[in-house]
């Protein structure tokens, strides 16, 4: 079925034939046609598989197909709620593009800017509030935005506001809302836990799953390769020379690891950028864009950004660092192979983060393909390095900090 037979608003259909949207995607074709009947739905679909649209298209048709009042100041008809600051903005901005020829008011309130803009933008009016919960939490208590004309809650990537500790800020804005309302629940991932909060939240919903059996993209190439870690720097020189106009994104642990590969990077040669909680929102938000538009094209990104960054053309994601949490293995490599276009990832790993490889392989219950690399090749991208020949002293206090590393994410596990 295509979008065109859809019963929804001329507007919005005019802009899905703009873009070149003509059919949907399995996740859209699913829970579009439950949304518009206004039926609660809990939704598990990859990442990459286009589940913003699938709620967005919905929403606005019928916020601009049955709209009965004017726009109120600081009363949003919906609210979707969000774990981070990018991807916030990410969905603000799908909504302002499929909504372009809508009346439907949208805005973005979040943690790390400034709150007076956000406020002067709710007193002007929004029909759709996209927020992360603590901000949104913040605003409300100090009487900024009023919550009793919501009539759609979405939550998106919910897993992932748990694990940052939003739980309570969750319940405390769901006491603050109306009881009649639709609730959408979309994740990519689902466990006992997202499993208690979904139906906490919705009434008899319409559960739709995409691909449980797995958890990565069909449209993603991916595979690991045994690396040791004072040797990652050279290897990802390697592929970033072999691939000059591609555009690759790479995951690292830390904001310090980031810094210290963009230096590494520095010293063979090639520009990259790094986004990571350290750095203001305003600069994120700017290297991000650069990313976007292709006016850098090597990335380097902590967890933060793993959920917001919704990048057209990501040719490579790289684990220079495996995560610590297994589910986000398929978050990273979910930046890759977006829609219909297919991507790669690769993964690095030491003999040192083994256990995290199994502990990704247990939870998607399948090995991930290991890329043999030869001896002869190994040492190879070594001797070839331009790196290779910065000083002794460097190396070992890289060693250091990557042991230290290693030594507290060993005394996290043993207190967990």
């Amino acid at each position: 079925m295509k979008f065109d037979k859809y019963n929804i608003v001329s507007s919005v259909k005019k802009r899905l034939e703009e873009i070149g949207f003509k059919r949907p995607t399995d996740i859209q074709f699913k829970a579009i046609p439950h949304i518009l009947e206004g039926e609660d739905v809990l939704a598990i679909a990859q990442t990459g598989t286009g589940k913003t649209a699938a709620f967005v298209i919905p929403t606005l048709h019928r916020i601009e197909a049955y709209r009965d009042r004017p726009i109120k100041g600081a009363t949003p008809i919906c609210i979707v709620m969000v774990p981070t600051h990018e991807l916030a903005i990410q969905i603000h901005k799908v909504f302002l593009d499929l909504g372009q020829y809508t009346s439907v008011v949208t805005a973005a309130i979040y943690g790390g800017a400034e709150q007076d803009s956000q406020i002067a933008k709710l007193k002007k009016g929004v029909d759709v509030l996209i927020a992360t919960p603590g901000r949104l939490f913040d605003l409300r208590a100090q009487g900024h935005l009023i919550l009793s004309a919501v009539e759609t809650l979405i939550l998106d990537e919910a897993d992932q506001m748990l694990r940052l500790g939003f739980m309570k800020d969750i319940e405390d804005i769901m006491k603050r809302l109306p009881k009649k309302r639709q609730t959408l629940f979309f994740s990519a991932t689902i466990d006992e836990k997202i499993k208690e909060l979904a139906y906490s939240l919705v009434l008899k919903p319409i559960r739709i799953q995409i691909s449980p059996k797995d958890p990565v993209n069909k449209n993603i190439d991916h595979g690991v390769t045994f690396v040791e870690m004072d040797d990652k720097r050279f290897f990802l020189e390697r592929i970033i020379k072999e691939n000059p106009t591609k555009k690759i994104l790479v995951f690292v642990r830390t904001k310090v690891r980031a810094e210290r590969v963009v230096k590494a990077m520095e010293r063979a040669g090639i520009a990259s950028k790094s986004i990571h909680g350290g750095k203001e929102q305003h600069d994120r938000s700017e290297i991000l864009d650069e990313f976007r538009e292709g006016k850098s094209l090597v990335l380097i990104a902590t967890d933060v950004s793993a959920r917001g960054i919704d990048i057209p053309d990501v040719d490579y994601v790289i684990n220079y660092d495996l995560p610590d949490i297994a589910e986000t293995y398929v978050h990273r490599v979910g930046r890759t192979g977006r829609g219909v276009k297919r991507g790669k990832a690769i993964t690095f790993c030491s003999t040192e983060e083994i256990p995290l490889l199994e502990e990704i392989e247990k939870w998607m219950d399948k090995k991930v393909k290991v890329l043999q690399i030869s001896l002869e090749d190994y040492e190879l991208t070594l001797d070839l390095s331009d790196v290779a020949s910065f000083s002794i002293k460097d190396a070992m206090k890289e060693i250091a900090i990557a042991e230290q590393e290693s030594l507290e994410r060993k005394k996290k596990k043993k207190k967990k």
